[in-house]
């Protein structure tokens, strides 16, 4: 197994992107912290992943955007687990608007939870892996904060914004052996995407020469690779997962 007994922090970890790469975590031996604005549907994810990979698992209400919080959360894990080797910055939200139309709490709420939740995290985490001397971040970010998108103001500069702080954190912690990596996932299907029109659908994969959707198991694969022995010689990389959507 490539994760055995290590234990992973995965935010916005109940749903979507964020449960199936706990899932290919847990299938791995990786032991869990299931990180969630919503703790009923953590516990639920985390006693699910328990049961059917027999690795231990966790749950906790966390606003990643709260330092408080989140250095409570943290404090948690380590007093459950001893230790923490793995962290995802996963969660995130959007707010869609033109820029012209886009309300300042639109904006901040954005910003606050998708980068400003980055940053928290990863400050407080970091600390524990920096002693350690070994530890590994991953954040996920978006093909829309590469290349921008009309509408997404907010979203696309949150996650421009992720792949800037990861190159920086990836500079800062490498002497520590802390490894610090980005996914920038395309159009995947979640549930994010299952509210756009038939219309919006079909022109966003003209977009895409692989001519699909991603799946959710398409990020959790690559976000296995940066987390493992396999990935042992990358840090402040962008993991492009987007079927040709943005090729550099």
């Amino acid at each position: 197994m490539l994760l055995k007994d290590e234990v992973a922090i995965i935010t916005g970890a109940a749903r979507g992107i964020g449960r199936s790469i706990a899932e290919k975590f847990a299938s791995q031996g990786a032991n869990l912290a299931i990180i969630d604005v919503n703790l009923e549907a953590a516990e639920q994810t985390a006693g699910e992943l328990a049961r059917q990979y027999g690795v231990k698992t966790m749950a906790a209400r966390t606003d990643v955007s709260n330092a408080e919080d989140v250095d409570a959360m943290v404090k948690k894990v380590l007093d459950t687990f001893g230790r923490i080797d793995i962290l995802v910055n996963n969660a995130g939200v959007t707010r869609d608007n033109l820029m012209l139309r886009m309300k300042d709490e639109e904006w901040d709420l954005v910003i606050n939870i998708n980068l400003k939740g980055v940053f928290v995290c990863t400050r407080s985490v970091v600390r524990h892996m920096a002693k350690a001397r070994k530890g590994n971040i991953i954040n996920i970010a978006s093909v829309v904060g590469q290349m921008g998108n009309a509408g997404q103001a907010n979203y696309t500069a949150s996650k421009g914004g992720v792949i800037a702080l990861t190159k920086t954190t990836a500079r800062e912690f490498a002497g520590r052996n802390v490894r610090v990596n980005a996914v920038a996932p395309g159009f995947i299907n979640t549930a994010m995407t299952e509210v756009l029109s038939e219309q919006v659908k079909t022109e966003m994969l003209r977009q895409v020469p692989l001519d699909r959707m991603g799946e959710p198991e398409d990020i959790a694969n690559g976000c296995l690779f940066l987390a493992s022995g396999m990935s042992a010689y990358i840090t402040g990389h962008v993991l492009a997962i987007n079927g040709g959507m943005l090729m550099q």
